[in-house]
């Protein structure tokens, strides 16, 4: 019995951890050789020892078209070819208005907007017929807390990307969708919640983040690996321009 994604080559972008190391995990268990990459050559190779002979990494700046597209012609030198992209690598700068700054404008749209550009452009002359682009986007998109309209409007922004991408993209066979996870239990949240609460209220805080969502819980990783692989395999054939909210139902309530 074939695995869903048996044969098939993806990059993940912000691949040596977090949501990102989730995905490619999964898609290498699911039968795919994976190229991650990521800013920083010692956390990639750690990430592509963890997991394993299937995965590769590259080092990238996805705000910089040069690095991807040096990225992408190292692919097609190994590979030939690319069957899925999932532009995962996102940062998040909280501020109220008024407190705002420049640079955390700049650095926020050129990492969750520009990077996504950058990321999806320059790989469409790889991928074929049948082959797949998965955005990581947030139930910030719809549903931004207070102090962070930064980063749901750099999520909103690529949800419109998708809306117009797919008619652009009209008769290539590829398709195009986004991925919006809530909160996710990753090494990032923990480090943030212990700034914020002291490392004695971590686990606690997670609780109770899970407890506010309809299932109970927060994400694990790999559960974005799970729902990225669904979209990047041919169980989604005619899904095409959605938003896919992984979230256990919280922007739902």
């Amino acid at each position: 019995m074939s695995l869903p994604l048996e044969g098939k080559v993806a990059v993940v972008t912000g691949g040596a951890s977090g949501v990102g190391l989730g995905i490619a995990q999964e898609f290498v268990d699911q039968g795919a050789r994976v190229v991650i990459t990521d800013l920083q050559q010692q956390p990639l190779d750690e990430t592509v020892a963890k997991i394993g002979p299937h995965c590769a990494g590259i080092v990238a700046d996805v705000t910089k078209l040069a690095d991807m597209e040096s990225a992408y012609g190292e692919i097609k030198s190994r590979y030939g070819r690319l069957d899925a992209v999932v532009a995962n690598a996102g940062i998040g700068a909280h501020a109220p208005l008024g407190q705002i700054t420049e640079e955390q404008f700049d650095r926020t749209f050129n990492v969750n907007a520009k990077g996504v550009l950058f990321t999806v452009q320059p790989a469409l002359p790889l991928l074929r017929p049948g082959g797949t682009v998965v955005i990581i986007g947030s139930t910030a998109s719809i549903q931004p807390p207070a102090a962070m309209g930064l980063y749901g409007g750099a999520k909103a922004a690529v949800r419109a990307f998708i809306r117009s991408w797919i008619q652009d993209i009209k008769g290539s066979g590829i398709r195009m969708n986004v991925l919006s996870p809530g909160a996710v239990d990753t090494e990032s949240l923990r480090s943030a919640l212990e700034m914020a609460h002291g490392a004695d209220q971590v686990g606690a805080t997670v609780k109770r983040m899970g407890e506010g969502n309809p299932s109970g819980r927060i994400a694990d990783p790999r559960e974005m690996g799970k729902a990225a692989a669904f979209l990047s395999s041919d169980a989604s054939s005619f899904i095409t321009g959605v938003e896919l909210f992984v979230d256990g139902g919280m922007a739902q309530v």
